[in-house]
């Protein structure tokens, strides 16, 4: 399982969640970190470890609780000598900082929206249409199916059953031109046009078309081309740009054949250029929506992507379906699956 802020959750969290799903704990696990890409990560590796005969079945994901991440004291071991000290904000620090560039990941749209020449209009434009089509999803029910419904204990002892995502929300292009720029002064980037930060997980069962048959699972789909790649870390978000034309290379065909595409809508200018510069049908592209307006736990986006996209492909009766997520260290990963 996938997760980016594990600070306060005790040993292997991957083990604990796989102890709560009340798997037997001779179950092995493994916490998989590769920031955004945690999570198809750890559907890569599950893929990989299956094909090499170190397993049957896998259950690959992700896990985050961003609103729940703690503040730590960087020199509390060993006491503060003397000045003013720290209390650093876990959730930021170790999943949204370039600590390279030492600056936040919407710095690095900001330098791609200059290089690149996308403007507030069209990031604006963009998040409006990501909401519309969450909502509209929302609406017509495609999100059922992948959601598993949990219920919350409340207080006076009533529940709430929760099914629906909380993020979209109507909103308008009036409402978020209106919004002032968060991560530079005179900036193009906007709480509004920017993923929301949340918290979420999501996972997918693996296992070989053997095995799958053996026990008389429904097979969704089957594992294609894998790739990981890097680009220069100012640019970190711009990284699916190199991992999705690797992935096509080493899966023998072009962007043209692909029919469904999820790419990690992290801050709306970069999906913005990255849709142009690989020239991408946008009708095609996060057709229910994205990270903007559904939200971004970050270890667990990578696995939801794949769930939406897994659905999406089965309700529409299509062959090959493509899911990406750029991720912190100037590196994105990409996963072709088929049917």
């Amino acid at each position: 399982m996938g997760m980016v802020l594990p600070c306060g959750y005790g040993q292997n969290p991957a083990k604990q969640a796989a102890i709560k799903a009340k798997l037997p704990q001779k179950v092995e696990a493994i916490t998989v970190n590769k920031v955004c890409g945690s999570s198809l990560k750890s559907a890569m590796l599950a893929a990989q470890a299956i094909q090499c005969g170190d397993a049957d079945v896998i259950v690959a994901g992700g896990m985050e609780n961003m609103s729940m991440a703690p503040y730590y004291l960087e020199k509390g071991r060993w006491g503060h000598r003397m000045g003013p000290g720290k209390i650093e904000d876990h959730m930021v620090h170790d999943g949204l900082w370039d600590i390279v560039n030492d600056f936040h990941m919407g710095m690095s749209n900001e330098l791609i929206c200059e290089k690149w020449e996308v403007s507030r209009k069209d990031q604006d434009l963009f998040a409006e249409e990501s909401y519309a089509k969450a909502l509209k999803g929302i609406e017509n029910g495609v999100f059922k199916e992948e959601i598993v419904p949990v219920t919350i204990q409340l207080r006076g002892g009533k529940t709430k059953l929760f099914d629906t995502d909380e993020c979209p929300v109507p909103t308008s292009y009036e409402s978020l031109e209106k919004m002032r720029p968060a991560f530079k002064k005179d900036g193009v980037g906007t709480a509004g046009n920017a993923s929301v930060i949340s918290d979420g997980a999501a996972a997918v069962v693996m296992m070989s078309r053997e095995k799958a048959e053996e026990l008389g699972c429904t097979i969704m789909a089957t594992v294609g081309a894998q790739a990981s790649a890097a680009i220069e870390l100012e640019h970190v978000l711009m990284a699916p740009i190199l991992a999705i034309p690797k992935v096509l290379k080493k899966e023998g065909i072009t962007a043209d054949d692909i029919e469904l595409f999820e790419i990690n809508e992290a801050f709306s200018g970069t999906s913005v250029a990255i849709n142009r510069v690989l020239e991408l049908d946008t009708n095609i592209v996060n057709v229910n929506g994205g990270s903007v307006a559904i939200g971004h736990p970050i270890g667990a986006s990578g696995a939801r992507l794949l769930t939406t996209l897994l659905y999406e492909m089965k309700r529409r009766d299509l062959k090959r379906g493509l899911a990406s997520l750029c991720l912190g260290g100037g590196e994105a990963v990409a996963l072709i699956v088929k049917r």
